[in-house]
């Protein structure tokens, strides 16, 4: 006999489901992992501290209202985010600025 699951099931599903989207979406505008639809590595530190405040505000909203293994999973998912976005910002200014050649 199959078990139907209850709302509260469903619902802690969904939301690692929906932080396991943003973390992906987050990693992979950190260049990190390659766009699956233009099979590219593809940076963009603005969109993914976007990302990463997204995250920070669903924690924020939900402060309270989870379950101990959601409230580690975000947690862990934006602390990791945090450093690697830190380590990505570092990485630019470290990186000589690159100038289009002059035309002559």
């Amino acid at each position: 006999m199959e078990e139907k699951m209850n709302d509260k099931e469903v619902f802690k599903i969904m939301f690692m489901q929906l932080i396991y989207t943003l973390q992906n979406a987050a990693v992979m505008q950190l260049g990190k992992i390659m766009n699956p639809m233009t099979n590219k590595i593809e940076k963009n530190l603005q969109q993914a501290n976007g990302t990463i405040e997204m995250l920070r505000m669903l924690k924020a909203k939900t402060a309270g209202n989870l379950e101990k293994e959601e409230q580690e999973m975000i947690d862990q998912v934006i602390l990791t985010l945090q450093l690697n976005y830190a380590d990505e910002v570092g990485r630019e200014k470290k990186s000589p600025e690159i100038k289009p050649e002059e035309k002559k």
